[in-house]
Order: C-alpha cells, then sequence, then structure tokens
C-alpha cells in the first residue's frame, strides 16, 4: 500500500467527505467522528479501494451506512441547529438576498432534522448528490421502490411540519 496516495486522497477529498457527512448528520462533530471512523477502516485496505473505479463513490456510501448503523444511534433526538425568527419566504433562496438565504437554509436544516435517518439519508442523495434512484437503492441495499417510499414520505412529513407550523404561525 502507498500510504501517499491515501494521504493524497485525504487531503484533496478530505473536505467534500467532511461536508457530506456533515449534511447527511447535520452536526458536525458526528460528521467528523464519521468521516474519522471510516476512512481509519479504509486506511488498512486503501490498496482495494483504490483498484475500484470509483474510490470517493465506496467512501460515501460506507459513510451513509456509518450513519445509518444501529450503533451511531443516539438516544436523545438531533438537537435542532437554529432557530427560524422569521419565516423565509423565498420563492428562489438562489436569488435572494443573503440573509433570506440564510433563513432558509436554517428552515431546511430544521426540517431534515425532523425526519428519521434513513430519510433523511435518501434525500441528502437525492437532493445533495444528485443520485438517481437506481444508485441510493445500492447504496442503502434496498429497492428502488423503497428509496422512492422513503423519499415520498420524507417530503410528505416536512409539509406536515411546515403545515403545523403555519396553523400555529410558527416559523
Amino acid at each position: 500500500m502507498t500510504e501517499s496516495t491515501f494521504d493524497d486522497f485525504v487531503q484533496g477529498r478530505g473536505r467534500a467527505l467532511l461536508r457530506f457527512a456533515y449534511v447527511l448528520s447535520g452536526d458536525a462533530d458526528l460528521a467528523e467522528d464519521l468521516v474519522q471512523e471510516v476512512l481509519a477502516r479504509m486506511y488498512r485496505r486503501w490498496d482495494r479501494v483504490t483498484a475500484m473505479q470509483h474510490a470517493e463513490a465506496y467512501v460515501r456510501s460506507a459513510i451513509v451506512r456509518q450513519f445509518l448503523s444501529w450503533r451511531r444511534r443516539r438516544s436523545a433526538r438531533e438537537a435542532i441547529l437554529a432557530e427560524v425568527p422569521e419565516p423565509a419566504g423565498v420563492a428562489d433562496p438562489y436569488r435572494a438576498e443573503p440573509q433570506q438565504r440564510v433563513l432558509a437554509r436554517d428552515e431546511m436544516w430544521r426540517l431534515l432534522a425532523g425526519l428519521t435517518r434513513a430519510q433523511r439519508a435518501v434525500l441528502v442523495l437525492r437532493f445533495y448528490c444528485d443520485l438517481p434512484d437506481d444508485e441510493i437503492a445500492r447504496l442503502l441495499g434496498c429497492g428502488e421502490s423503497t428509496v422512492r417510499s422513503q423519499t415520498a414520505r420524507a417530503l410528505a412529513r416536512m409539509r406536515t411540519i411546515l403545515g403545523q407550523e403555519a396553523a400555529h404561525g410558527e416559523r
């Protein structure tokens, strides 16, 4: 094994892997733990990993599996990262003012925190990583119909949360 290729990979792609784990988990400390644990396991067999056609995809799937693992479950619910002081009300967050983009992002974090780990993983893989259903199914070890149903349930749950907040005058 060439240690330099592993070091090069970590230096070149480490930040992207950390961002991916953060979007997946919503917790900076957990994201660091996920990436560190997966990379420590990958180091021992790096020659086999780099022999694969898409080494980074393999590492990302290991991060997802570790995130979904029962050993990673916390007894307490995930904490809400930020309270949104006012409704974002932004039709297109990419064309909004910086403050409105921050509010929209905070609202998305809060909504993602209300989902199960599996639902969150499916949404992150679909909308953050832009993967099709068949690749998500392969990564998660389930059927495409499961991916579609998890996506539908996650989006329905997010709509329900928004509807409840609107009915109570929150957000």
